[in-house]
């Protein structure tokens, strides 16, 4: 399992790095060759996501004794994310000398105050989009947890429940335990009973033969 995390983190650091790199040049382009950049920045990106979202799921099988080590590997693996997000929307709207000079033309001052607007609405823009995908976060986190806790909530109520039913089986072996005891109770009574009739009817018959054998010996002497 942690074998799987490893190859995610190698796999993280190659395209980290070819990103940051695309990032750095990415203001110096224009044209159709900064927006082929462009889309494939966005790719890696979206790759880079693909593989926190893997190693993630790979944290939650590894033990709980290593857990708490991977988890905050993931956690700076995805601040790195979030700073590689940042750069790559302000190099989206950031502008090369070459492109600066062509906007600005004869009229420098006046096409630098507007293009000085427009960079500061861009970034307001920029950030308020940070705040509404932080915000998409927080409430994704919040649902994950909601999962995670129904999950619980379900694997605890299964739980009562088969031991519900251990205490039920529990209860119905003691009652025919209690029935067999009774019966068997019973069965020993009625053979103790019988146990000392057969002793009663032995003394009873042992006597009679005694008397018998005492009258017979009497009768006997009387006519000698």
């Amino acid at each position: 399992m942690s074998s799987d995390f490893e190859a995610y983190e190698q796999d993280f650091g190659t395209i980290t790095a070819e990103v940051t790199n695309k990032i750095g040049r990415i203001p110096k382009l224009s044209g159709e060759e900064k927006t082929q950049l462009v889309l494939n920045v966005d790719k890696q990106l979206e790759e880079v996501r693909e593989l926190l979202e893997q190693m993630d799921l790979e944290v939650r099988e590894i033990p709980i004794q290593s857990r708490a080590m991977h988890n905050s590997r993931l956690k700076s693996y995805k601040q790195e994310v979030e700073k590689l997000e940042k750069d790559f929307k302000r190099s989206r709207i950031a502008y090369s000398d070459e492109v600066r000079n062509e906007l600005l033309g004869d009229d420098g001052s006046s096409s630098e105050n507007q293009l000085i607007k427009l960079r500061e609405e861009r970034a307001h823009l920029l950030d308020n989009t940070e705040k509404l995908e932080r915000s998409s976060r927080r409430l994704e986190a919040g649902y994950q947890i909601a999962v995670e806790t129904e999950q619980v909530g379900q694997e605890i109520l299964s739980n009562l429940h088969t031991d519900r039913e251990k205490i039920q089986r529990a209860r119905e072996r003691l009652r025919e335990t209690d029935a067999n005891l009774g019966k068997s109770s019973r069965i020993l009574t009625a053979m103790l009973r019988r146990i000392i009739q057969n002793r009663v009817l032995l003394f009873i018959l042992g006597a009679i033969i005694i008397l018998t054998v005492i009258l017979a010996i009497y009768f006997n002497w009387q006519r000698h």
